[in-house]
């Protein structure tokens, strides 16, 4: 009888290798038709609290009830609006049509390396253009550059922003271009993005790790003493078979655990405030501190440590979209370190 062992460990997310960058790079918006608006964010992951809210979850055992829920605080100080970038669809891709930038950019920006605020004096107004660029039938997205105010957290030991860009979306090329020259050089608040009650995608990156051996990093059940003679217990018994006569990529081995970017889908959104004293527990959270911005509150757990930036996403594939806001009776303040 042939026997058959699992396999240990998912192959979908190799290679597993170290993000390339802190700042997660998204590279697929949803399709959205509303009023035009920005479809992403971004916010400094704070910690980890629980709240007592009302059960709205349609046919759930505890529907109506009062419910214990944990939740993640994410500091949300406003974006602010570097510049427009238009796109327009070539056989090679999505290629840049038109960009401007604003003239009142934040010194801070020096601070990015490669980034000098006066390579980006704007030379022409993009007022003057979008008339020409409605009428293009090749345009098909409008994203900002946007960057972050990590000045303006005291939970974050950092001056230099973050830049990335957020997707405009909205029903026709026409309004979106209005909205995104309005928006240029104006600061955007998470309340102007989403709403208490929605479901989001949360796109950071993993706590690191270091290299790992591959039972901790894949699974792997480590050897008894009849199979392992000597002192090699947390090792794989083998490499692979004689042919094909080399070492597959599907062999566990050592290698880099965490600092992967990873994307949590359908997150809720339980309420959005401006008032960090609502949701700060007693001597601050744990190695962070206070919150003093505007702020959100996360059903489950996100990915990264804290202090880590988080991008936040309209959902690419929702599922059991919720017709009312959440009802918090609770936010847990108690202190996290005993005080």
């Amino acid at each position: 009888m042939k026997s058959h062992r699992p396999r240990r460990g998912s192959l979908a997310f190799s290679p597993r290798k170290r993000a390339k960058s802190e700042v997660p790079r998204i590279r697929s918006w949803p399709e959205y038709s509303g009023e035009p608006r920005l479809q992403g964010f971004a916010g400094y992951k704070v910690g980890m609290t629980h709240c007592i809210i009302i059960d709205d979850r349609p046919n759930s055992p505890t529907e109506g009830m009062e419910i214990s829920v944990p939740v993640t605080v994410i500091e949300t100080p406003p974006l602010k609006v570097a510049g427009v970038r238009v796109y327009r669809k070539t056989t090679y891709g999505l290629q840049i049509a038109y960009e401007q930038w604003a003239e009142n950019l934040d010194e801070e920006l020096e601070r990015r390396k490669g980034c000098k605020i006066s390579k980006y004096k704007p030379e022409s107004n993009i007022k003057e253009n979008i008339e020409s660029l409605k009428n293009q039938d090749d345009i098909v997205e409008v994203r900002l550059v946007t960057y972050t105010q990590p000045y303006r957290v005291t939970g974050v030991p950092k001056k230099t922003p973050e830049i990335m860009e957020n997707k405009v979306g909205g029903s026709d090329t026409s309004s979106i271009l209005e909205y995104a020259v309005e928006q240029l050089g104006k600061e955007v608040r998470m309340g102007d993005v989403f709403s208490e009650g929605k479901l989001v995608d949360v796109v950071a990156v993993t706590k690191g790790k270091g290299t790992q051996g591959p039972v901790k990093r894949w699974g792997v059940i480590t050897l008894d003493a009849k199979h392992a003679r000597s002192s090699k217990h947390r090792r794989i018994g083998n490499l692979g078979p004689w042919t094909p006569h080399r070492v597959r990529w599907t062999v566990p081995q050592t290698g880099q655990m965490g600092y992967h970017q990873r994307t949590e889908y359908n997150k809720r959104i339980l309420t959005i405030g401006d008032n960090g004293e609502e949701i700060t527990p007693q001597g601050g959270f744990l190695h962070y501190g206070v919150v003093r911005n505007e702020y959100c509150l996360i059903e489950g757990s996100i990915p990264g440590p804290i202090k880590r930036l988080v991008r936040i996403r309209d959902p690419i594939r929702p599922h059991g979209e919720f017709e009312t806001k959440p009802n918090l009776v609770y936010v847990s303040k108690a202190s996290k370190q005993g005080v």
